[in-house]
């Protein structure tokens, strides 16, 4: 029969063991996300243009990130007119839904004001890309291309090919420096793993 102590630092062996081996299957993810940022395909045709919210400051100003994304959809809209779903609603320390308020920052570059459908009502990527299906439902939409941060913009492609769209991607650059590089990818492995879980496991992650 084993002593205590031997059976206690067995346990210890196992549980280390486990440990490291989910650490490495976590970095194997964040490995997988920095691959697939750098081999999204390029947006040539689209229908329409999705473009997903980030936070809104106290002031009502897009946060940089937020900016970011709203002036690569001004970008692509240039180059190729069509309509825009902004999408994001309102926090409980924002001043406005964050929809609203991309619609008035697109407006301010150009874009017309009728081109643009406000979806305000969507707290998650998920629903995000949920709701803009949803809405481009009574267009003329065969393909989207999907315009958010570029370490986000692989994960919500998948959920977007996931609601049947046919997507391409734009993923606005993060100049944020290396300690936020780290958090937001180290952030969206979590979120690939959640998906994931939510995908096949049918598990109810919300």
């Amino acid at each position: 029969m084993k002593h205590p102590r031997s059976r206690i630092r067995h346990l210890l062996k196992l549980a280390l063991i486990f440990v490291l081996l989910g650490l490495i299957a976590y970095l194997g993810v964040v490995a997988m996300v920095c691959w697939k940022e750098a081999h999204v395909p390029v947006a040539e045709e689209y229908d329409a243009i999705i473009v997903l919210g980030a936070q809104v400051k106290p002031d009502g100003v897009p946060s940089l990130q937020l900016q970011w994304r709203l002036d690569a959809a001004a970008q692509a809209y240039q180059k190729n007119p069509c309509i825009i779903v902004t999408c994001g609603a309102q926090g409980s320390n924002e001043p406005a839904p964050e929809a609203l308020v991309m619609r008035d920052y697109l407006v301010g570059q150009g874009v017309p004001q009728e081109m643009i459908l406000p979806e305000p009502d969507s707290y998650n990527t998920r629903q995000n890309i949920a709701n803009a299906a949803a809405l481009l439902e009574e267009h003329d939409v065969h393909s989207v291309v999907v315009v958010t941060s570029d370490y986000h913009l692989p994960r919500a492609m998948a959920i977007a090919e996931d609601q049947g769209l046919t997507a391409s991607g734009i993923g606005a650059p993060t100049k944020l420096g290396f300690r936020f590089w780290v958090k937001n990818h180290g952030r969206e492995a979590l979120a690939w793993i959640k998906y994931w879980g939510q995908k096949y496991l049918h598990l109810p992650l919300e």
